[in-house]
């Protein structure tokens, strides 16, 4: 097979994929107080994140004149360390009560 065809093919072959993703795809362990807002299991850090926010809209917790402040119940104080964070700032926090 001449070399151009041959790095053609190589850019184009999917590579293998484990078991586990990587990035926000890895599977990461909740901390006991991130656990009582997303569960105890082993989660990708993608359902981790969307698993707040149904909690954060089901209980309320928007401030309802700045969407993007997070008012903490008494759940979510122990994950944030504060009464409020912005969107921006719960990555943050949320990360902080993840172990891979």
């Amino acid at each position: 097979m001449p070399a151009a065809k041959q790095d053609a093919t190589a850019k184009t072959t999917p590579k293998k994929q484990t078991g586990e993703g990587t990035g926000i795809h890895a599977a990461v362990q909740p901390s006991p107080e991130l656990g009582a807002i997303v569960g105890n299991e082993k989660l990708p850090r993608s359902q981790v994140i969307s698993k707040v926010w149904d909690y954060i809209k089901s209980k309320n917790l928007q401030n309802p004149e700045n969407k993007r402040e997070i008012l903490a119940d008494e759940n979510l104080k122990k994950v944030f360390g504060k009464d409020k964070a912005t969107m921006f700032e719960m990555n943050k926090y949320i990360s902080a009560h993840l172990k891979a």
